[in-house]
Protein backbone atom coordinates (compact mmCIF):
# COMPACT_ATOMS: atom_id res chain seq x y z
CA UNK A 1 0.00 0.00 0.00
CA UNK A 2 1.26 3.44 -0.70
CA UNK A 3 1.27 6.54 1.10
CA UNK A 4 -1.50 8.00 -0.56
CA UNK A 5 -3.89 4.52 -0.98
CA UNK A 6 -6.83 4.78 1.22
CA UNK A 7 -6.85 2.48 4.27
CA UNK A 8 -10.66 1.39 4.83
CA UNK A 9 -9.49 0.57 7.97
CA UNK A 10 -9.11 3.94 9.00
CA UNK A 11 -12.81 4.52 8.05
CA UNK A 12 -15.56 4.69 10.85
CA UNK A 13 -19.74 4.29 9.57
CA UNK A 14 -20.83 6.41 12.10
CA UNK A 15 -24.73 5.77 12.68
CA UNK A 16 -28.04 7.40 14.30
CA UNK A 17 -30.82 5.20 15.27
CA UNK A 18 -34.30 6.22 16.67
CA UNK A 19 -37.09 2.70 17.11
CA UNK A 20 -36.06 1.62 13.85
CA UNK A 21 -34.33 -1.84 14.80
CA UNK A 22 -36.02 -3.52 11.86
CA UNK A 23 -34.41 -0.73 9.78
CA UNK A 24 -30.89 -0.81 11.28
CA UNK A 25 -30.94 -4.67 10.91
CA UNK A 26 -30.87 -4.42 7.49
CA UNK A 27 -28.42 -1.80 7.43
CA UNK A 28 -25.81 -4.11 9.53
CA UNK A 29 -26.67 -6.93 7.59
CA UNK A 30 -25.27 -4.88 4.25
CA UNK A 31 -22.33 -3.55 6.04
CA UNK A 32 -21.74 -7.18 7.30
CA UNK A 33 -21.70 -8.16 3.30
CA UNK A 34 -19.48 -5.11 2.77
CA UNK A 35 -15.73 -5.76 1.14
CA UNK A 36 -14.24 -3.72 2.24
CA UNK A 37 -15.05 -3.31 5.33
CA UNK A 38 -15.02 -0.40 7.51
CA UNK A 39 -12.63 -0.48 10.63
CA UNK A 40 -14.91 0.23 13.43
CA UNK A 41 -19.14 0.97 13.20
CA UNK A 42 -20.17 3.55 15.74
CA UNK A 43 -24.04 2.94 16.39
CA UNK A 44 -25.72 6.18 18.21
CA UNK A 45 -28.92 5.12 19.75
CA UNK A 46 -31.51 7.91 20.37
CA UNK A 47 -32.58 6.43 23.34
CA UNK A 48 -34.81 3.66 21.49
CA UNK A 49 -37.55 1.78 23.20
CA UNK A 50 -37.69 -1.14 20.78
CA UNK A 51 -34.78 -4.05 20.91
CA UNK A 52 -32.23 -2.00 19.22
CA UNK A 53 -30.23 -3.05 22.12
CA UNK A 54 -30.32 -6.55 21.40
CA UNK A 55 -30.47 -6.28 17.49
CA UNK A 56 -27.02 -4.24 17.87
CA UNK A 57 -25.21 -6.84 19.90
CA UNK A 58 -26.48 -9.70 17.85
CA UNK A 59 -24.42 -8.77 15.11
CA UNK A 60 -21.03 -8.15 17.39
CA UNK A 61 -19.80 -11.90 16.15
CA UNK A 62 -20.08 -12.02 12.54
CA UNK A 63 -20.33 -8.58 11.41
CA UNK A 64 -16.66 -8.62 10.56
CA UNK A 65 -15.52 -5.25 12.32
CA UNK A 66 -15.52 -3.50 15.79
CA UNK A 67 -18.73 -1.98 16.64
CA UNK A 68 -19.05 0.98 19.28
CA UNK A 69 -22.41 1.26 20.64
CA UNK A 70 -23.30 4.40 22.44
CA UNK A 71 -26.83 4.75 23.93
CA UNK A 72 -28.03 8.19 25.03
CA UNK A 73 -30.08 9.11 27.91
CA UNK A 74 -32.34 10.85 25.79
CA UNK A 75 -33.53 11.39 22.17
CA UNK A 76 -30.99 14.29 21.06
CA UNK A 77 -32.82 14.18 17.68
CA UNK A 78 -30.80 13.57 14.39
CA UNK A 79 -28.86 16.32 15.05
CA UNK A 80 -27.37 15.45 18.68
CA UNK A 81 -26.98 12.03 17.19
CA UNK A 82 -24.40 12.88 14.35
CA UNK A 83 -22.64 15.32 16.90
CA UNK A 84 -22.25 12.34 19.32
CA UNK A 85 -20.78 9.99 16.60
CA UNK A 86 -18.85 12.70 15.17
CA UNK A 87 -17.28 12.92 18.23
CA UNK A 88 -16.85 9.31 19.04
CA UNK A 89 -15.10 8.50 16.07
CA UNK A 90 -12.50 11.08 15.90
CA UNK A 91 -11.49 10.49 19.64
CA UNK A 92 -11.12 6.82 18.57
CA UNK A 93 -8.71 8.66 15.67
CA UNK A 94 -10.99 8.06 12.59
CA UNK A 95 -9.18 9.10 9.41
CA UNK A 96 -12.83 9.04 7.34
CA UNK A 97 -15.94 9.66 9.04
CA UNK A 98 -18.91 8.15 6.84
CA UNK A 99 -22.51 9.29 8.23
CA UNK A 100 -25.74 7.77 7.67
CA UNK A 101 -29.30 7.50 8.96
CA UNK A 102 -30.63 3.91 9.86
CA UNK A 103 -33.02 3.72 6.71
CA UNK A 104 -30.33 2.87 4.24
CA UNK A 105 -28.22 0.23 2.97
CA UNK A 106 -24.15 0.04 1.70
CA UNK A 107 -23.78 -1.62 -1.35
CA UNK A 108 -20.72 -3.86 -1.04
CA UNK A 109 -18.49 -1.94 -2.95
CA UNK A 110 -19.43 1.60 -1.24
CA UNK A 111 -16.59 1.85 1.03
CA UNK A 112 -14.19 1.25 -2.17
CA UNK A 113 -15.88 3.64 -4.12
CA UNK A 114 -15.85 6.30 -1.76
CA UNK A 115 -12.09 5.77 -1.34
CA UNK A 116 -10.63 5.87 -4.65
CA UNK A 117 -12.14 9.97 -4.15
CA UNK A 118 -10.45 10.44 -1.02
CA UNK A 119 -7.22 11.15 -2.07
CA UNK A 120 -8.70 14.30 -4.29
CA UNK A 121 -11.24 15.67 -2.14
CA UNK A 122 -11.70 15.33 1.91
CA UNK A 123 -15.42 16.18 1.90
CA UNK A 124 -17.50 13.76 -0.71
CA UNK A 125 -21.26 12.86 -0.93
CA UNK A 126 -21.86 9.68 -2.64
CA UNK A 127 -24.91 8.89 -4.60
CA UNK A 128 -28.04 6.56 -3.37
CA UNK A 129 -30.53 5.19 -5.12
CA UNK A 130 -34.28 5.59 -3.87
CA UNK A 131 -36.87 2.78 -2.21
CA UNK A 132 -37.96 1.90 -5.55
CA UNK A 133 -34.48 1.60 -7.32
CA UNK A 134 -34.37 4.82 -9.18
CA UNK A 135 -31.67 7.08 -8.60
CA UNK A 136 -32.45 9.72 -5.82
CA UNK A 137 -31.45 13.48 -6.72
CA UNK A 138 -30.16 15.17 -3.81
CA UNK A 139 -30.16 19.16 -3.63
CA UNK A 140 -26.07 19.60 -3.56
CA UNK A 141 -26.22 23.17 -4.02
CA UNK A 142 -27.46 26.37 -2.03
CA UNK A 143 -28.21 29.75 -2.78
CA UNK A 144 -26.12 30.82 0.09
CA UNK A 145 -27.19 34.39 0.85
CA UNK A 146 -30.65 32.75 0.65
CA UNK A 147 -30.07 29.59 2.84
CA UNK A 148 -32.00 27.12 0.55
CA UNK A 149 -31.23 24.59 -1.55
CA UNK A 150 -31.19 24.74 -5.53
CA UNK A 151 -33.96 22.43 -6.54
CA UNK A 152 -32.86 22.36 -10.50
CA UNK A 153 -28.88 21.99 -10.18
CA UNK A 154 -27.62 20.06 -13.00
CA UNK A 155 -28.12 16.22 -11.68
CA UNK A 156 -25.90 14.96 -14.93
CA UNK A 157 -22.27 14.13 -14.56
CA UNK A 158 -19.26 14.86 -17.17
CA UNK A 159 -16.40 12.91 -17.80
CA UNK A 160 -14.87 14.40 -14.54
CA UNK A 161 -17.71 12.43 -12.47
CA UNK A 162 -18.25 14.72 -10.13
CA UNK A 163 -19.27 18.04 -9.36
CA UNK A 164 -18.82 20.71 -6.42
CA UNK A 165 -20.92 21.48 -3.97
CA UNK A 166 -21.78 23.86 -1.14
CA UNK A 167 -24.11 21.86 1.28
CA UNK A 168 -24.18 18.38 2.87
CA UNK A 169 -25.97 15.83 3.76
CA UNK A 170 -25.78 13.40 7.05
CA UNK A 171 -27.40 10.01 4.83
CA UNK A 172 -23.82 10.01 3.01
CA UNK A 173 -21.47 12.41 4.27
CA UNK A 174 -18.20 11.37 3.60
CA UNK A 175 -15.46 13.53 5.52
CA UNK A 176 -12.29 13.64 6.96
CA UNK A 177 -10.41 14.57 10.32
CA UNK A 178 -8.60 17.31 9.34
CA UNK A 179 -12.30 18.76 7.91
CA UNK A 180 -13.92 17.96 11.31
CA UNK A 181 -11.40 19.36 13.47
CA UNK A 182 -11.48 22.54 11.66
CA UNK A 183 -15.28 22.80 11.40
CA UNK A 184 -16.13 21.18 14.79
CA UNK A 185 -18.87 18.89 15.84
CA UNK A 186 -21.96 19.41 14.20
CA UNK A 187 -24.50 21.45 16.16
CA UNK A 188 -27.21 19.52 18.28
CA UNK A 189 -29.41 22.51 18.75
CA UNK A 190 -30.54 21.73 15.13
CA UNK A 191 -32.08 18.82 16.66
CA UNK A 192 -33.77 17.85 12.99
CA UNK A 193 -33.05 19.75 9.79
CA UNK A 194 -30.94 21.93 8.52
CA UNK A 195 -27.90 20.79 10.30
CA UNK A 196 -26.66 19.22 7.65
CA UNK A 197 -27.23 21.39 4.83
CA UNK A 198 -25.01 24.08 7.55
CA UNK A 199 -21.95 21.34 8.46
CA UNK A 200 -21.42 20.82 4.71
CA UNK A 201 -21.68 24.68 3.51
CA UNK A 202 -18.93 24.97 6.83
CA UNK A 203 -17.17 22.37 5.40
CA UNK A 204 -17.02 23.94 1.54
CA UNK A 205 -15.54 26.66 2.81
CA UNK A 206 -12.81 25.08 4.17
CA UNK A 207 -11.83 22.62 1.09
CA UNK A 208 -13.55 21.39 -2.00
CA UNK A 209 -16.24 19.49 -1.19
CA UNK A 210 -18.43 17.28 -3.81
CA UNK A 211 -21.10 14.74 -4.65
CA UNK A 212 -19.31 12.37 -6.84
CA UNK A 213 -20.95 9.91 -9.60
CA UNK A 214 -20.66 6.66 -7.61
CA UNK A 215 -23.70 4.66 -6.13
CA UNK A 216 -22.53 3.57 -2.89
CA UNK A 217 -26.37 3.45 -0.58
CA UNK A 218 -29.98 2.27 -1.10
CA UNK A 219 -32.72 3.98 1.02
CA UNK A 220 -34.87 1.25 2.31
CA UNK A 221 -38.29 2.77 4.03
CA UNK A 222 -40.85 4.29 1.68
CA UNK A 223 -42.01 8.13 1.59
CA UNK A 224 -45.28 9.23 0.45
CA UNK A 225 -44.41 11.80 -2.78
CA UNK A 226 -45.72 14.32 -5.12
CA UNK A 227 -44.27 13.64 -8.21
CA UNK A 228 -43.10 16.96 -10.21
CA UNK A 229 -42.11 15.50 -13.25
CA UNK A 230 -38.45 15.87 -12.76
CA UNK A 231 -38.42 16.32 -8.80
CA UNK A 232 -39.97 15.47 -6.30
CA UNK A 233 -41.42 16.69 -3.02
CA UNK A 234 -41.36 14.15 0.38
CA UNK A 235 -43.96 14.50 2.62
CA UNK A 236 -43.02 15.71 6.16
CA UNK A 237 -44.38 15.68 9.78
CA UNK A 238 -45.59 18.27 11.74
CA UNK A 239 -42.22 18.31 13.91
CA UNK A 240 -40.03 18.68 10.71
CA UNK A 241 -42.57 21.81 9.97
CA UNK A 242 -41.87 23.44 13.04
CA UNK A 243 -37.93 22.57 13.66
CA UNK A 244 -37.82 23.79 9.17
CA UNK A 245 -38.72 27.32 10.28
CA UNK A 246 -37.46 27.24 13.78
CA UNK A 247 -33.70 26.48 12.85
CA UNK A 248 -33.51 29.34 10.24
CA UNK A 249 -32.36 31.02 13.00
CA UNK A 250 -29.53 28.89 13.60
CA UNK A 251 -28.57 29.43 9.94
CA UNK A 252 -28.81 33.08 10.16
CA UNK A 253 -26.50 32.87 13.51
CA UNK A 254 -24.05 30.90 11.33
CA UNK A 255 -24.66 33.42 8.71
CA UNK A 256 -23.48 36.21 11.07
CA UNK A 257 -20.26 34.85 12.85
CA UNK A 258 -19.31 33.72 8.49
CA UNK A 259 -19.91 37.38 7.51
CA UNK A 260 -22.29 36.46 4.68
CA UNK A 261 -25.58 37.14 6.43
CA UNK A 262 -27.70 39.31 4.27
CA UNK A 263 -31.18 40.11 5.88
CA UNK A 264 -33.67 40.85 2.80
CA UNK A 265 -32.20 37.80 0.76
CA UNK A 266 -32.35 35.73 3.38
CA UNK A 267 -35.43 36.77 4.35
CA UNK A 268 -36.70 35.81 1.01
CA UNK A 269 -35.10 32.17 1.69
CA UNK A 270 -37.23 32.23 4.92
CA UNK A 271 -40.55 32.73 2.94
CA UNK A 272 -39.49 30.08 0.22
CA UNK A 273 -39.46 27.81 2.75
CA UNK A 274 -42.31 28.62 4.38
CA UNK A 275 -44.78 28.41 1.05
CA UNK A 276 -42.78 25.16 -0.28
CA UNK A 277 -44.35 23.63 3.29
CA UNK A 278 -47.57 24.92 2.45
CA UNK A 279 -46.87 23.25 -0.82
CA UNK A 280 -46.37 20.27 0.90
CA UNK A 281 -49.31 20.00 3.05
CA UNK A 282 -52.06 20.71 0.26
CA UNK A 283 -50.35 18.75 -2.81
CA UNK A 284 -48.20 15.79 -0.99
CA UNK A 285 -50.19 15.02 2.44
CA UNK A 286 -53.74 16.44 1.33
CA UNK A 287 -54.26 19.03 4.15
CA UNK A 288 -54.24 22.59 5.50
CA UNK A 289 -53.70 20.99 8.90
CA UNK A 290 -50.19 21.78 10.32
CA UNK A 291 -49.51 25.42 9.93
CA UNK A 292 -49.25 26.11 13.40
CA UNK A 293 -46.49 24.32 13.65
CA UNK A 294 -44.80 26.42 10.75
CA UNK A 295 -45.95 29.76 12.89
CA UNK A 296 -44.67 28.27 16.40
CA UNK A 297 -41.29 27.70 14.15
CA UNK A 298 -40.99 30.88 13.33
CA UNK A 299 -41.86 32.72 16.58
CA UNK A 300 -39.41 30.94 18.52
CA UNK A 301 -37.32 31.18 15.81
CA UNK A 302 -37.27 35.10 16.00
CA UNK A 303 -36.72 34.57 19.83
CA UNK A 304 -33.49 32.30 18.61
CA UNK A 305 -32.37 34.78 15.70
CA UNK A 306 -32.21 37.90 18.57
CA UNK A 307 -30.04 35.92 21.43
CA UNK A 308 -26.69 37.90 21.64
CA UNK A 309 -25.51 35.66 24.06
CA UNK A 310 -25.22 32.80 20.75
CA UNK A 311 -22.12 30.89 19.58
CA UNK A 312 -21.38 28.63 17.04
CA UNK A 313 -20.30 25.43 18.22
CA UNK A 314 -16.41 25.60 18.86
CA UNK A 315 -13.43 23.99 16.69
CA UNK A 316 -12.03 20.86 18.13
CA UNK A 317 -8.35 20.09 19.54
CA UNK A 318 -6.46 17.13 17.96
CA UNK A 319 -6.06 14.24 19.60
Amino acid sequence: MTANAFDPASASIVIVTYNRSHLLTGLLSSIRAMDPKPGRVVIIDNDSADDTTEVVEGFRADIGTEIVYRRLETNTGGSGGFSEGMRTAYELGSEWIWLMDDDVEVLPDGLAKMGRWSRRFKSIQGRRYDYDGSEFYWQYRIAERMGIPIPFAPSEFDTAGYREMNSGCFEGMFIHRSIVQQVGLPDPRFFIYWDDQVYGWMASRLTTAVIVDEFVLRRTREIRQWDMGIRHLNASSNAYRYYIMRNRAFIKHYYRTHGVYNPVLFGLGTAATFFKELIRLVFVERTVRGTSNLFRGLRDGGRIGRDRSWRPMPVLEEV
